[in-house]
């Protein structure tokens, strides 16, 4: 989808989209979910999966390294679980309290004159209720969510299971198949020499995978290299440049590979990439840099 050309507009502007993950990227990790986050999943693994707490940490550490999220891991080896009891444990019991209303980002974001577009891995009703709790709810055109990337989870498909803008362009994927034995996957990384190569698939799709990455900009109508996508995760800005994304680090001011910009807080993308307010002279601005962030607002 483009924008209609404005008059008086030289040359094109260099981006239709405004990509933007969701936790820790929109609010502060200060906020404390996503610490909870990390307890929930720990407790679902405990009391709903049966497995044992001194394993935990190791394990946890493995399949986020190898799957780009816990849930994703724990299919791959082998656990069957229902995906919406799994997210409901996760983030029901999260301190959404600690979201407040955020009048400042969301002027910054109305006053952006591009398409809008939230990615994340999570849930549809996680992502819906923390962009009500930052009253950013308006500021999107769609969510593109776990649900948007998982259709088949369901056993049958509702009218609003991808999410507002986005129903009806589900893009087929396999069913989740139940295996016959857990993967020790721990015990495979205790082996001298152990590598990914013999690791099991996950019926999961999610980032940091460039596929889902695809998936969502095939579903959105986004084009990869005419989008500035906003990330605080190294992996996902890492896949994103990958399929031909523009990306933003959120979260530091320290330069990084593969990050076009990086950005400690969101309050000061204005500051930070002004081109985005200048759009009839957007062509003729040097990209070639990194923009930090220098000064911090409270």
């Amino acid at each position: 989808m483009e924008f209609e050309d404005r008059r008086g507009q030289v040359q094109r502007q260099k981006y239709d989209c405004l990509l933007f993950d969701l936790d820790d990227t929109l609010y502060p990790l200060s906020s404390g979910l996503a610490v909870g986050c990390r307890k929930n999943i720990e407790d679902y693994m405990v009391e709903k999966l049966g497995i044992e707490k001194t394993k935990i940490p190791d394990l946890c550490n493995l399949l986020y390294k190898n799957y780009g999220t816990t849930m994703a891991g724990l299919r791959a080896i082998g656990y069957d679980f229902d995906y919406d009891d799994y997210h409901s444990f996760v983030h029901g019991r999260l301190p959404y309290e600690n979201l407040k209303p955020d009048p400042v980002l969301r002027s910054l974001l109305l006053g952006l004159p591009f398409r809008k577009v939230i990615f994340t891995n999570a849930d549809k009703v996680h992502a819906t209720k923390v962009l009500s709790r930052l009253g950013l709810e308006s500021c999107f055109e769609g969510i593109i969510c776990f649900e948007t990337l998982n259709p088949t989870h369901k056993s049958t498909v509702s009218d609003d299971e991808d999410d507002i803008e986005f129903v009806g362009s589900k893009l087929s994927s396999s069913s989740a198949t139940s295996k016959p034995e857990i993967f020790d996957i721990i015990a495979h990384f205790d082996q001298p020499n152990a590598g990914t190569a013999l690791l099991p698939k996950t019926p999961i799709v999610c980032k940091p995978s460039e596929d889902a990455i695809e998936q969502a900009l095939r579903i959105a109508n986004i084009n990869p290299h005419r989008t500035l996508f906003f990330e605080d995760s190294i992996r996902n800005i890492q896949a994103g440049k990958r399929v031909g994304l523009h990306t933003v680090l959120v979260g530091t001011s320290q330069r990084v590979k593969r990050a076009d910009y990086v950005l400690e807080i969101m309050h000061n993308i204005r500051e930070a990439i002004p081109e985005l307010w200048e759009s009839d002279k957007m062509a003729e601005v040097n990209y070639s840099g990194v923009a930090v962030e220098t000064s911090v607002t409270a």
